[in-house]
């Protein structure tokens, strides 16, 4: 682990996948036609990759045009609050036994609108940082 200031430390890959798995929700940044656009996801991780439903429209139309993607989540564990990001290239599942075995079929998400696009997104690279709550720094924004 490196530290990167005297409250934030980075993660290593296995780190930031532990983290992954313990939430549910994360933020999704697409960009097409010279715009990003990011939208709140439910997923889940499986075989190293985020999988995520989706209903028809601008994350789908993003997805098509531009793969290329980053991917966001973050959580605290009652002492280190924490970030993961990943940056890695959005694909459809075409194939039924791929959605059956990655489990993304039952995934529960916040919005009642029917999903039945599945996408997975293969990483490309994986970083995240921790930021120790009890540590601050000798600044503050009061003064």
């Amino acid at each position: 682990m490196q530290v990167s200031a005297a409250n934030t430390e980075l993660l290593s890959e296995a780190e930031c996948w532990n983290n992954l798995h313990s939430v549910g929700l994360g933020r999704l940044a697409t960009g097409a036609k010279g715009m990003v656009d990011i939208f709140p996801v439910n997923y889940l991780v499986h075989d190293g990759a985020i999988l995520f439903r989706s209903a028809p429209g601008t994350k789908l139309v993003n997805l098509t045009a531009a793969p290329a993607v980053a991917f966001e989540a973050d959580g605290f564990d009652g002492r280190w609050h924490w970030s993961v990001v990943i940056h890695g290239r959005a694909t459809r599942l075409s194939e039924e036994a791929d959605i059956v075995e990655s489990g993304v079929m039952k995934l529960v998400s916040w919005s009642s609108a029917p999903k039945y696009n599945y996408v997975r997104i293969t990483p490309t690279d994986i970083t995240g940082i921790r930021i120790d709550r009890f540590v601050f720094p000798r600044t503050s924004l009061a003064g």
